[in-house]
């Protein structure tokens, strides 16, 4: 059965004729032990299907685990964000778990500012991530039925965009429970930044910056 009904398809694909440069998804699964590994697969593919600007490639993490390390991808499934074409580059936005529910808006929006690079972001934000030298890792833990966390999502991805030393991720938080045990996740969207940093809530991008910059204080602090 397909996830998308006629009337999911059009409006997809009406998004998608804003589409500029092609972006390429590399959907990573395993055959065994992974519950919506088949199911991400397939929303990914039906998605595909409905824009020549969409590349695809699938892999399976247990087959080929160097080039799941290369992305720094450690779980299954997970999608990883590249810009199309012949020299492909890592945009550092990844989805843990599947977009479904309110997510699957966050995967069609971070596709449309792949293709298009449209930031979207304060000045203020991208004149302090031009002057980043240590890497930031955001994990946003989310649920598909928090209307919020998509904001939280897409802001998290935009900075990934915006600068290579930044990767953000999109946890899906129930099906990754031993991670959301870890990090205190109790409520989402909460947002983890180099272990270290936590910041619950939809906040706002100057909120989530100052976070940024504590989080990159110390990160500057251990390695001094």
């Amino acid at each position: 059965m397909p996830f998308l009904n006629d009337e999911d398809r059009k409006i997809v694909r009406k998004h998608f004729e804003g589409l500029i440069n092609p972006v390429r998804l590399l959907v990573f699964t395993e055959a065994r032990g992974c519950t919506y590994c088949q199911q991400t697969r397939q929303l990914v593919e039906e998605l595909a299907e409905l824009s020549d600007h969409i590349e695809l490639e699938i892999l399976d993490r247990a087959v080929e685990p160097e080039r799941a390390a290369s992305y720094g991808v450690d779980k299954v499934p997970a999608i990883v964000l590249l810009t199309g074409g012949p020299e492909p580059r890592d945009t550092g936005i990844r989805f843990y778990g599947i977009p479904s529910g309110y997510e699957f808006s966050t995967l069609i929006d971070d596709v449309l500012v792949v293709s298009r690079g449209e930031l979207r972001l304060a000045p203020a934000t991208l004149a302090w991530l031009a002057t980043l030298d240590h890497p930031l890792h955001l994990q946003v833990f989310v649920t598909p039925t928090c209307p919020y966390c998509p904001r939280a999502v897409s802001l998290a991805h935009r900075l990934a965009l915006a600068s290579p030393l930044i990767r953000a991720d999109m946890v899906e938080a129930t099906e990754f429970p031993d991670l959301a045990d870890r990090y205190n996740v109790y409520g989402v969207p909460r947002t983890v930044i180099n272990d270290v940093v936590a910041v619950e809530g939809a906040v706002p991008e100057a909120h989530l910056l100052e976070y940024l910059k504590k989080a990159a204080a110390q990160a500057g602090s251990a390695v001094s």
